[in-house]
């Protein structure tokens, strides 16, 4: 660690050479500015620095390499171990830097850093244009596809890195580099799913596809039917096209319009349906879904970016998540997944059986993405306000890990998980590629400077 008087003079060198602003404990928006959306997650950094573009990056990580710090990248937040900040080090803040360009003749895009997911999916639908986010409007582009990404679109068109075109990335040593299928290969391979390990990405290239039309079915029921809803849902997804995603879910009632009044609080049963194309055929085949005794739904036609964010988080909660990769979904491990289900915590909290398949399953082989052959995948996804609520929340959420395991895969999606300990990143990159991705790490950091992440350690 560098001496005080060094620290300082270099402290206030960044706060002249740094475009965007810098804040360290004691100035104003310091608060502000290390608040993430996990409230579980109260961490003080030395230094924020909220750069505005490439330049302020190389600036800001060599400013954290000269004073030995660990350095902390900030896209969206939205990680729920709060890997986007630190105690006592730098926090490489990217929220300004959002701006989305599409190419509708080449069909792909360059997302900025710290672009949200809101702001890739609102460039694109102008264009009739998209490409797998996440389910959150709110969720970082960067973290979500460096670390795998999948969402309502990834049965269609794959996961978010099997349209990952290129990454420009700000190294260890505040180097830039890109890198794509002909440029640094490598790395570019370890950055289909090895996340932030290997440098700040500034920038990502991803391929578009053409989607003029979305729909979607989202039906609520009473959770005694729960049952017969999640086997008709496994049942109807088992015999549709890739365009159909969506998932089975219990979730605590939320104060919207489209849930009755009485409801709002308690725990319901749903079906969602989504679908990459016509009304009509999306209706047909939710006919099964719509039979059954419902509360509510909502039904047609709806543009792709709205439907993003119909089941966004809400800020200022306290989050836990996990999630497990099943070999498939037998009548017996539904039960579990329904009794679960009615026995959750009314604080928030969803719990969702996502389908797999399609593009995943035949999407490329030779990426540290180990979950792509799993058909099924449950994610408890905890959420709740009030403090004493944490053992309880918590533990539902590895009871529901506990009832899957008779047909987990044994791989997992990292970005559905917080710290889970160094096991769950082999488990999340693939034990073949773990030592692969280590010497990556020992290639482009070998000091280990980006460890806010599923962390992998330089061979």
């Amino acid at each position: 660690m560098a001496s005080p008087s060094k620290a300082g003079a270099a402290l206030a060198a960044l706060r002249e050479d740094l475009v965007g602003d810098v804040f360290a404990p004691g100035d104003p928006g310091y608060d502000e500015a290390r608040t993430v959306f996990n409230v579980m997650i109260d961490r003080r950094p030395a230094v924020i620095a909220q750069c505005v573009d490439e330049d302020d990056v190389v600036r800001a990580v060599r400013f954290g390499r000269d004073l030995d710090l660990n350095i902390a990248v900030r896209g969206g937040g939205h990680s729920v171990a709060g890997t986007a900040v630190n105690d006592g080090g730098l926090v490489v803040d990217l929220r300004h830097m959002r701006a989305v360009s599409v190419d509708p003749a080449a069909e792909a895009v360059r997302v900025a850093g710290g672009a949200t997911m809101s702001d890739l999916d609102r460039a694109c639908q102008p264009h009739a244009l998209a490409t797998t986010g996440g389910r959150a409007s709110t969720t970082g582009v960067g973290g979500f596809v460096l670390g795998g990404g999948s969402g309502w679109l990834d049965r269609w068109c794959g996961l978010a890195v099997d349209n990952l075109l290129g990454v420009e990335l700000v190294t260890a040593d505040g180097e830039r580099v890109h890198a794509s299928a002909d440029e640094n290969p490598e790395l570019f391979w370890g950055l289909h799913g090895g996340g932030g390990n290997f440098g700040v990405a500034t920038a990502l290239t991803l391929k578009l596809h053409e989607l003029p039309e979305f729909s979607i079915a989202l039906v609520l029921y009473l959770p005694e039917f729960g049952p017969e809803v999640v086997r008709t849902y496994r049942e109807l997804i088992a015999a549709a096209p890739d365009e159909a995603s969506g998932g089975a879910l219990y979730l605590t009632g939320p104060p919207e319009e489209f849930v009755p009044p009485h409801l709002v609080g308690t725990v319901l049963c749903g079906a969602l349906l989504t679908y990459a194309g016509p009304e009509q055929d999306m209706r047909k085949l939710a006919e099964p879904l719509l039979a059954l005794p419902h509360e509510s739904e909502i039904v047609g036609a709806m543009p792709y970016a709205d439907v993003q964010c119909m089941l966004d988080d809400p800020p200022g909660m306290r989050n836990y998540w996990s999630a497990e990769y099943l070999t498939s979904a037998p009548d017996a491990y539904l039960e579990a997944f329904c009794a679960r289900g009615e026995s959750m915590p009314p604080t928030g909290t969803i719990h969702v059986l996502f389908p797999l398949g399609g593009a995943i399953a035949t999407g490329p082989r030779e990426y540290p993405v180990p979950y792509r052959d799993a058909p099924w995948a449950v994610h408890p996804f905890g959420i709740w306000e009030d403090p004493a609520d944490d053992e309880r929340c918590i533990q539902w959420v590895r009871d529901v890990r506990a009832d899957a395991r008779p047909w987990s895969t044994g791989a997992v999606y990292l970005n559905f998980i917080g710290d889970e300990g160094a096991e769950r990143v082999v488990a999340g990159v693939g034990a073949e590629n773990t030592r692969r991705l280590a010497e990556l790490k020992r290639r482009y950091d070998p000091d280990n400077v980006f460890r806010f992440n599923h962390n992998i350690r330089p061979a």
